[in-house]
């Protein structure tokens, strides 16, 4: 998957799934911030990407995505294995 839909797409999801504006999502932003996650939303965050791209995150990854960017490169290096 490209990079751009890849981001374009994780952004739709996540917007439409924490009910944000799309707008307030900025790679550089931090996700617990920005989508206001407790720790049970944020295993209901990792599912619902796991389920949008195919790819699996173990809850040690967790702790390393704390940026939108570090995500998107994160499920781009899975998908693009």
């Amino acid at each position: 998957m490209e990079k751009l839909k890849l981001i374009e797409k994780a952004n739709e999801v996540l917007a439409e799934e924490f009910e944000i504006e799309v707008a307030d999502i900025t790679p550089d932003s931090n996700i617990k911030e920005t989508l206001q996650l407790d720790s049970l939303s944020l295993v209901d965050m990792v599912a619902l990407i796991e389920q949008t791209f195919g790819v699996k995150i173990k809850s040690q990854e967790v702790a390393s995505i704390q940026t939108f960017d570090s995500l998107y490169d994160f499920i781009h290096e899975r998908i693009s294995a």
